[in-house]
């Protein structure tokens, strides 16, 4: 039987679909047949390049010689009306400054109440867990300070009382 209507594995692989793609391409320009080939990519990349390069030169020296002229003639304006530009900016800063701090610190403020009242609701907002341990660590210590203020108060007037006692009875004998 003649299999010439059908395609193997072995016949896709082999065949060179694309020859000018990746590796292949590089093999061809090496072995000296895609040499006119190679010439022309070149000379395209040069000129696209050569345009480019030359567009955006003339636009940066445009943009130069307009910043320059612009420039010449806003500063004699800025210098005249600086009296009045000058503080005006200053205040237009400071408004802006005023609104954006004070509507930050709404914003906080608003956040904070929020987890207070979540917190004192019985909720467990994030980070509550470490305020628990926080006031318990408070506590303990707060006990241990005032334990440690009875001991020494006790022995302090304790102390003062046998003195009393040894002083009296030094006196009498």
């Amino acid at each position: 039987m003649a299999d010439t209507g059908r395609t193997t594995h072995h016949d896709i692989i082999g065949r060179d679909q694309y020859p000018m793609i990746g590796r292949d391409r590089d093999q061809y320009q090496m072995s000296g047949r895609g040499s006119d080939y190679s010439k022309s990519r070149q000379i395209a990349k040069a000129a696209t390049a050569v345009t480019a390069g030359g567009s955006l030169l003339v636009l940066s020296s445009l943009t130069l010689v307009g910043t320059v002229i612009a420039l010449t003639v806003a500063t004699p304006l800025l210098v005249i009306f600086s009296p009045i530009l000058v503080p005006a900016l200053i205040t237009v800063a400071l408004l802006i400054t005023g609104f954006l701090s004070s509507g930050g610190f709404g914003i906080a403020a608003i956040t904070v109440f929020s987890w207070i009242y979540k917190y004192a609701t019985g909720e467990q907002p994030q980070g509550s867990d470490r305020l628990d341990s926080a006031r318990m660590k408070l506590g303990s210590k707060a006990q241990d300070l005032k334990d440690r203020a009875q001991y020494y108060g006790q022995q302090h007037t304790g102390g003062e009382h046998d003195r009393d006692r040894t002083r009296v009875g030094q006196h009498t004998t």
